[in-house]
This record gives structure tokens, sequence and C-alpha cells, in this order.
């Protein structure tokens, strides 16, 4: 008897992973680009959970970067957190498909069909993050307008919209002063907008900056006991776009979180006026 029992004790100690032999649970990291430091998540999630807008940075095409997000809305929901995800992928005309996604009244192939009718990049980038919105029933909120609009912006000018276009953003005006546009060429690099002409990107990225704005302080004001987690590309996260815009119209309290990025986004690169924190080792 008891060589059968060494005999299943060896079985397992050979098909369990040396690191999965003890479970315990991994500490995210974050630079704080205030106090230049090194800390863990956990360390700052009340300051988080005190934030009526967290924004979270992307690189679109990267794993990690929707792993860290998923993290933070994750720890912020098991703290009794109210959170609301803000995506930038999803137009305000898809609020009723993401409602109805959480709700549990759409298969993950119908709902597959919505996302690609919203965004071109891989669904399996973004799943992870629906699937568990779905599973905890946490809101999904669509922030954007129609892509042609934008294109149209970046083509032919923000004066190109017609007046009816001008009411889908909310009849917001589209002033782009120096600032912005050294911002942008920063963010984006100097050649980002092609052959477009390079105020014309400038006034899309304000255009785009603002309706995010606009829709996540709409989902505050209706939803007033809520954080919402905004999940945007980096360079509409920066200080400087998304957040720049909501305090224009409100003085709420706002954090964000970018990715770090080897090369481009680091702690020698960025500073607190550019964000609050890096999320580490994506």
């Amino acid at each position: 008897m008891l060589k059968k029992v060494m005999f299943f004790l060896w079985i397992i100690l050979v098909m369990v992973p040396a690191g999965c032999a003890v479970s315990k649970s991994v500490e995210h990291r974050l630079f704080d680009l205030h106090i230049q430091q090194d800390l863990e998540l956990s360390a700052v999630l009340d300051r988080l959970g005190q934030s009526r807008v967290v924004l979270v940075g992307e690189h679109h095409t990267s794993p990690g970067h929707h792993q860290a997000q998923l993290v933070i809305i994750r720890q912020l929901h098991e703290a009794g957190v109210k959170v609301g995800i803000g995506l930038e992928m999803f137009r305000n005309d898809s609020q009723a498909d993401l409602d109805r996604w959480v709700n549990g009244e759409m298969t993950p192939a119908e709902f597959e069909k919505v996302y690609y009718d919203n965004w071109n990049y891989d669904w399996s980038l973004y799943r992870p993050i629906f699937e568990y919105a779905k599973q905890e029933n946490i809101p999904l909120v669509g922030l954007n307008v129609p892509r042609e609009i934008t294109r149209q912006v970046a083509r032919q000018g923000f004066q190109s919209l017609s007046e009816q276009q001008k009411e889908t953003l909310s009849n917001i005006t589209c002033r782009v002063d120096q600032e912005y546009m050294e911002y942008i060429r920063r963010s984006f690099g100097a050649h980002a907008h092609g052959n477009l002409n390079f105020v014309y990107f400038c006034e899309a990225q304000l255009v785009w900056d603002n309706i995010m704005a606009i829709s996540a302080l709409a989902y505050l004001k209706s939803n007033p006991n809520s954080t919402m987690v905004l999940l945007a590309g980096a360079g509409h996260v920066h200080k400087q776009a998304v957040p720049a815009q909501i305090r224009k119209r409100v003085d709420i309290p706002t954090t964000v979180i970018l990715p770090e990025v080897p090369g481009s986004i680091e702690r020698e690169t960025v500073n607190s006026s550019d964000a609050d924190y890096l999320f580490l080792g994506l």
C-alpha cells in the first residue's frame, strides 16, 4: 500500500511543473512617475478606486497590454469597486449589442461579428476582457463614433463635416493649437499621417479624443458611483489627449496608466505630465 502511495506522489511531482508546486499570486508592478518608484499594483488600488476614470493605454496588437488591462479591471472589481469598461474599440451606436453581450443574450460568434464591425484587430486579443465582463456582469461602454467621420476629417479637415455630422459629435469644436500638434508629432511620429495634411490629421485625433471624453462623462453622469476603466491606444490615453478633454469639461479625479514599451514608453522618456504610472513587465 505504501509503495502505491509513493508511486502516485511521484507521478504528481513529475507531471506538475516546478513553478506550479506552490500556488502563489503574482504581484503586478507599476512604476509611479510622481515619486519615481516601483510599486505593486495592490499598493495603488485605493487611488485607482477613488478615480472616476482610470485610463489604461495599449498598443492594439500587444497581448501583454491587454492582459495588463484585464488585471487592472479584475483587481478593481474584486476590491469592490463598481467598474464600467470604456472602449475605444466600439462605436456608441453599438451600445445595445454591448449590453446584450454582458446580459448573456449573444453567443460568442454573434458578438465576434459585432466586434469586427467596429474594430479590425484580432478578436482573440480582446476576448478575455469581454468574457470577464460578461462573467462578472461589468458594463461595456462604446465610446467612439463611426470611422467614416474621423477618416473624413483626416483627409478633408473638420470644416468638411456637415451640420448633421457635427451633431453626432455633440457639436464639438476642433481648434488644434501648437501644443497639441507637437504632442501628436511626438506620440505618433512625424510621418504618422502618411500623405495626409498634418493639421487635418491632428484634427482627426482631437475629434477622437473629444468624443471619447464626452461619452465617458455621459456614462459617469448616469452612473455616479462608478469608476470607468477606459481602454484606448496609448496615444489617446496620454494626459494631453482624452484626459485633457475631460479636464476641460469637469474636474474629476483621473489616473493614467501607460504600458512600458522598451525604446518608446519608458521611465526615461515619459514623466508625470504624460501619465501617472507605467505598467511594468509586459
